[in-house]
């Protein structure tokens, strides 16, 4: 389910870049790498052990936003055939070797440890690792073997797992595909390297789309936010999701689940969790639907609300934005000999694990050793073992300046798209009063934004009302109402 919201700014105004500016330094956001972990990078790029098992006769494409050189993950599917009939699929899914080149300990796990994940916003990144792993040596760019973490999983014909395995090999990925570039190929029927894995992939997301219903999951389309600058000011865009990249999503999400099954069952290992919506929460997202002007039956859940979203719409992807709230409860639960209390992850329906991004998230790469082990039935590694304690605590402070990343990042683009319009008046709804119903949040329905808001008389909670921009301020990054 993702959970990340990709913001670029296409803009060069003063006011911008020194509002991002301040964002990085407030937050105390990692700056360029020290010398040593650039120079323990390169060594660990050059000395790299590569694995026994060679898998390079498997043609794994990679499917990326345009221009990404942290390529984490390779994909190959083909049809599993038993007596001359086709009964599912067989998915190889490669997983760059992080630790091929990090070692517990060395300037690099240590800088990785201190960042927690790439920070993303703005149009830039912030890695997690050096580029010389992150966007050479241990990326898996076409046409160069590379170390990996080689999932197997098997599908029947429904799209249900049947077997699920991971082992270290050699890879080779033989072509490099854009979201943009693989929607096209699908949707033309261009042939090419690797049109007939992407169409399998068409098969396969579909059928797991089909699964995820089933179960009662969700997958939070996320659109990617812009925002541009032209003569009349700064105008916010969204770019919804291609269904190439919900997809691809699928089989991320499928190996998730099938690390998890695999931790689970040795009961080591640690987990992605998040417990039930809380009631109020999803109360509070009927009212910011009502103020979208989107129907949300009372008696449709929210699951079903959510897949009857429109992405092509801007107040509905809006409300997938808003629908984020509910992911605020989630966390890592590292176990080893006994199960956590809770180990499912509410919106996927499922025991969920991360592992697929192991370049760009630091917890990927011990859960990843663990499921090796898992499956090689050899002992987890004692340095995974003496890091499982701490590292939910790790992840959660890093997930925490992400998230406040994001936010600040948000609340400039807002302040800039509004700044030319203080005094105008908007329709909107107020989602949420404060114990003295004087102050509360407003959702606009023309803009997607929702801010605080103050009256003299009680707050309408709930209601449609008609609010005043009082403050708009690129500089502190606010933005305020009022209802007159």
């Amino acid at each position: 389910m993702p959970s990340n919201l990709v913001v670029r700014v296409k803009a060069s105004s003063p006011e911008i870049q020194e509002g991002l500016a301040a964002i990085a330094a407030e937050l105390d956001l990692p700056e360029e790498f020290p010398a040593e972990v650039t120079a323990a990078a390169e060594r660990a790029a050059a000395e790299v052990v590569l694995p026994d098992l060679d898998r390079t006769d498997l043609p794994f494409l990679t499917i990326d936003p345009a221009g990404s050189m942290d390529l984490d993950q390779a994909l190959h599917i083909e049809r599993d055939r038993r007596g001359g009939e086709d009964v599912g699929y067989v998915i190889h899914y490669a997983i760059a070797d992080v630790a091929a080149f990090v070692r517990p300990g060395d300037p690099v796990d240590v800088e990785a440890n201190r960042r927690g994940e790439t920070l993303y916003g703005a149009g830039t990144r912030i890695p997690l690792h050096p580029p010389a792993l992150s966007e050479a040596a241990a990326s898996l760019l076409p046409d160069v073997v590379r170390p990996a973490l080689l999932w197997t999983i098997r599908l029947d014909a429904e799209g249900t797992t049947t077997d699920v395995r991971v082992e270290r090999a050699r890879v080779r990925s033989t072509s490099r595909w854009s979201y943009v570039d693989a929607q096209a190929a699908l949707d033309d029927g261009t042939a090419g390297p690797g049109v007939e894995v992407l169409q399998l992939l068409r098969e396969v997301g579909r059928l797991r789309e089909r699964q995820e219903v089933a179960r009662g999951g969700i997958s939070l389309p996320l659109p990617e936010q812009e925002v541009d600058e032209a003569d009349d000011g700064f105008h916010l865009v969204f770019r919804e999701q291609l269904p190439v990249e919900l997809w691809n999503a699928q089989i991320s999400l499928l190996t998730g689940m099938g690390a998890a099954s695999l931790m689970v069952g040795a009961k080591v290992g640690m987990l992605r969790t998040l417990p039930p919506a809380d009631p109020r929460d999803v109360a509070r997202l009927r009212r910011v639907a009502k103020g979208l002007r989107i129907s949300w039956p009372q008696d449709m859940d929210y699951p079903d609300f959510v897949r009857s979203l429109d992405p092509t719409l801007s107040q509905h992807q809006a409300m997938v934005v808003a629908c984020t709230r509910l992911l605020r409860g989630s966390g890592y639960a590292a176990f080893d000999g006994e199960l956590p209390e809770q180990t499912r992850h509410s919106a996927i329906a499922a025991e969920y694990a991360h592992v697929t991004a192991p370049l760009r998230r630091l917890g990927d790469r011990y859960a990843g050793e663990v499921c090796v082990a898992i499956c090689a039935g050899t002992p987890v590694p004692d340095w995974v073992v003496a890091a499982l304690p701490g590292l939910p605590k790790i992840l959660q402070d890093s997930a925490r300046r992400a998230g406040s990343y994001e936010r600040a990042v948000l609340d400039l683009i807002e302040a800039a798209v509004l700044a030319d319009r203080v005094g105008k008046e908007f329709d909107g709804v107020v989602t949420s009063v404060r114990d003295d119903e004087t102050a509360g949040v407003v959702v606009l329905a023309e803009v997607g934004v929702e801010a605080p808001v103050t009256s003299a008389q009680p707050l309408p909670l709930g209601e449609d009302v008609t609010v005043t921009l009082a403050t708009a301020d690129i500089a502190t990054r606010k933005v305020a109402f009022t209802l007159p």
